[in-house]
């Protein structure tokens, strides 16, 4: 999934009024909601869930990650 920055930048600085400290401190689930935009999604699945642990493992501390 891909999100368009550009796209929620101009929505959230220029349409919402949000500071960039404001913006970047919101969480996308946060931004969605002020857009109007909440329960859209379907909840994260079990097979989501793995497939984004995979892709993001968690690093071992004192070990770096490639």
């Amino acid at each position: 999934m891909r999100f368009d920055w550009p796209g929620l930048m101009r929505l959230g600085l220029r349409g919402l009024g949000l500071c960039p400290a404001e913006f970047w401190a919101l969480t996308p689930a946060e931004l969605m909601v002020m857009l109007g935009r909440e329960g859209g999604d379907a909840p994260l699945g079990r097979a989501r869930l793995e497939e984004l642990a995979r892709a993001f493992p968690d690093a071992v501390s004192g070990q770096e990650t490639e």
